[in-house]
């Protein structure tokens, strides 16, 4: 069926389906990102949706996935750094530092170019982006480099990607434990972060939106990708995608747009949509028989997530830091600003919930230059 009204219901229908199965026990660890890229492959292999191109699926790509970072950076303000305090922030640096390293190491350790394809490169730099600061910056490397439409090989870098982010948060939910068992660590908490601390989710997706905010958003974003489309035409060194994320930056540091009411669910629902056409594009039986491919990208992730962790828990070890902001600055690299609001109440350490949060909007707000930066060295 290619009508494209009864291709947008069924994407639709399967953001429905699986926001509900994530409820479920059995499975809510797998995540609507994945889920949503999984049930579209199943049934576009099924033939009930196209899965080759078609004006919908070019659309999404082309407006709404931009529309939908767009205005998830929104919710990034730099000023609130400061309220982070010193420690979290130097060490979320330094974990962003060793993500670097770690995707050098094991693009030459796995040998990339041979064991992944003509896209390593793209792949390297989805890879530093998402372990600096989450999967806004994996989905916008990868919009920039087209590996988007490379069904197979972006669906495997997912499924090694929410694998290895499941296993990490096992990690640092342990390993401050068992540090503060054998080294133990006694450390004042940061004035400013005991005072900022709140039991308020930020990232909560329940929203009430009014036609005012809505209307805003949608000017804001429209307007966004139209000057961020005119000024890549006009400067063809400059990435639409670096372009767009610097304008929704700079949007964000005034007060008035950071805290419009709407953005993360408008966003989060536009890139369920994106991820469900990745899943369209994904050929099972080819996926299959490339299962190799998705061992080698996860085994390249397993070595840059430990070059990671030895790099932050080494450096914090000689400088005596308290070992959960080692392991919340970590998470925040690894798994973004929700993992890591969820790992500091899963230590109990109210305190460090916001600072957690802080770091890894840092991380979305410098993932996708240093993951096309990374990219470009590897080209």
């Amino acid at each position: 069926m290619t009508d494209a009204l009864f291709i947008l219901f069924v994407l639709c229908l399967n953001v429905i389906l699986c926001e509900w199965l994530i409820k479920k026990r059995a499975i809510r660890h797998i995540g609507t990102a994945l889920l949503v890229i999984l049930v579209t492959a199943v049934e576009s292999n099924l033939g009930i949706i196209p899965t080759t191109e078609t004006p919908v699926y070019d659309s999404i790509f082309s407006y709404v996935a931009p529309f939908s970072l767009f205005l998830l950076l929104l919710g990034v303000n730099l000023k609130d750094l400061r309220q982070a305090g010193i420690p979290m922030l130097t060490m979320f640096l330094v974990g962003s530092a060793g993500t670097i390293l770690g995707v050098f190491v094991s693009v030459w350790v796995f040998a990339a170019p041979q064991t992944v394809g003509t896209l390593f490169y793209a792949l390297a730099g989805m890879f530093t982006g998402t372990y600096i600061g989450g999967s806004i910056n994996f989905n916008a490397v990868a919009l920039h480099y087209n590996v988007s439409k490379a069904g197979n090989l972006f669906v495997a870098a997912t499924a090694a990607d929410n694998i290895m982010t499941a296993l990490w948060m096992v990690a640092t939910i342990s390993l401050p434990r068992f540090f503060q068992r054998r080294f133990p660590r006694h450390l004042p908490i940061a004035a400013e972060a005991a005072a900022t601390s709140s039991d308020a989710d930020p990232f909560s997706d329940s929203e009430t939106v009014n036609p005012n905010d809505l209307a805003i958003l949608l000017a804001l974003g429209f307007g966004g990708i139209f000057l961020s489309q005119k000024i890549a035409v006009w400067i063809p060194a400059a990435p639409f995608v670096l372009i767009l994320t610097t304008f929704a930056l700079i949007l964000a540091q005034f007060r008035v747009v950071n805290r419009l009411r709407g953005s993360r669910l408008l966003g989060l629902f536009g890139i369920y949509i994106f991820l469900a056409v990745i899943g369209a594009y994904c050929d099972i039986a080819a996926l299959i028989r490339d299962g190799q491919l998705a061992i080698v990208l996860f085994g390249m992730i397993l070595l840059l997530v430990l070059i990671h962790a030895l790099i932050v828990f080494g450096v914090g070890a000689l400088f005596r830091q308290d070992w959960d902001v080692l392991g919340i600055a970590s998470q925040a690299n690894i798994g973004g600003a929700t993992s890591a609001l969820a790992l500091a109440r899963s230590l109990n350490r109210p305190d460090l919930q916001l600072p957690a949060v802080l770091v890894g909007t840092l991380g979305n707000a410098i993932g996708t230059y240093l993951g096309i930066l990374v990219a470009e060295m590897l080209r």
